[in-house]
């Protein structure tokens, strides 16, 4: 394959970080598509709740697939050949990356977002699922591509070495990957119909409560008995951290939502299915309808509603968006998803 030089790289801002490295990396190698298109290829939208895992000592809630999950998905089909490598040894993990830059090859990294210093202080949190893209060095320092800011920034090695090793749930160990084959001109017909199909199956199939649309049911239930089980202080918590993965970290809840709207409008183009505009429009009502729950747990927080009476209204409202979801799939494949 041959490899562009990296002063040709450019920089895109996106919503999302997994979903913006990979168009930063696609187009640097010829397939321009847009974000929504590769997070919908990637079978990006998902759902979990696993109070059994803690975050931050809160309970793990995640809006989208695993880490490079729509890595992994998007590129294979797309027919693209990536390759992802893991490291036990920080030397050699920094090693390998300069060795691909001096090649021009510009590389995705999994990261720490919280040890990244061009990441604003109040940003920072203990995340280890973030994307970036290393696309040069020079002066001791990394030239870096981050999809979340909106211009290319510079990383201190260190810096760089500890938010690729940082510690905790997700650890990134390391990982990056980049491109080794693009083919030109990929068919996207058939994949596009994978990927609303593995969506669909993953939100409705999954035979265990905490995850897709019965997961949102599950974490429902929950919210509304967390008052009793846990007092006040801890529910008030527990509910701020949903909201805070919801609306600030990773595109979020609602987020997803509308970018699966764009992908679906996208999808019904290329492949002439009236049906998708049609779902599209519920999908993004749904968006609309995470973006109330957060409204409605907000008001719990500042303390505008009486308790009782706002717990059960979010429970409401989630137990609403279930429903919702599970219409849009059921309706996906009444269209031949």
């Amino acid at each position: 394959m041959h490899v562009p030089d990296p002063s040709d790289f450019q920089h895109g801002h996106f919503a999302h970080c997994e979903s913006g490295v990979l168009v930063n990396l696609f187009n640097y190698h010829g397939i321009s598509l847009s974000e929504s298109l590769i997070f919908g290829l990637g079978s990006g939208l998902f759902f979990c709740y696993l109070p059994f895992i803690k975050v931050q000592g809160m309970p793990m809630t995640s809006f989208r697939s695993y880490p490079t999950g729509i890595i992994r998905k998007s590129a294979k089909r797309l027919g693209i050949k990536m390759k992802i490598v893991r490291f036990n040894n920080r030397g050699r993990a920094m090693a390998a990356l300069d060795e691909l830059l001096a090649r021009g090859q510009p590389v995705g990294l999994q990261a720490g977002i919280y040890w990244l210093p061009y990441i604003p202080p109040a940003l920072r949190f203990h995340f280890n699922g973030h994307n970036l893209v290393v696309y040069g060095k020079a002066d001791g320092h990394y030239f870096v591509s981050d999809p979340v800011v909106d211009r290319p920034v510079t990383c201190s090695p260190d810096d760089l070495m500890r938010a690729r090793f940082a510690e905790g749930p997700l650890a990134p160990g390391g990982k990056m990957y980049y491109p080794v084959e693009v083919p030109p001109g990929p068919d996207l017909g058939p994949a596009l119909a994978k990927a609303i199909i593995d969506t669909r199956h993953r939100m409705t199939h999954i035979p265990l409560k905490m995850f897709g649309v019965s997961g949102i049911r599950y974490l429902a239930r929950q919210i509304e008995q967390w008052p009793r089980k846990f007092g006040e202080r801890r529910a008030r918590q527990m509910l701020a951290w949903i909201i805070r993965m919801q609306e600030e970290i990773g595109t979020g809840g609602a987020g997803f939502r509308f970018m699966f709207a764009a992908f679906l409008q996208e999808a019904a183009k290329m492949l002439q299915k009236e049906a998708l505009d049609e779902i599209s429009e519920k999908v993004t009502a749904d968006g609309d309808r995470w973006r109330e729950f957060a409204l409605s747990a907000a008001r719990i927080l500042k303390r505008k509603i009486d308790p009782a009476s706002g717990y059960a209204q979010a429970r409401d409202i989630l137990m609403d968006c279930a429903a919702r979801e599970q219409d849009i799939f059921t309706s996906l494949k009444k269209a031949g998803f």
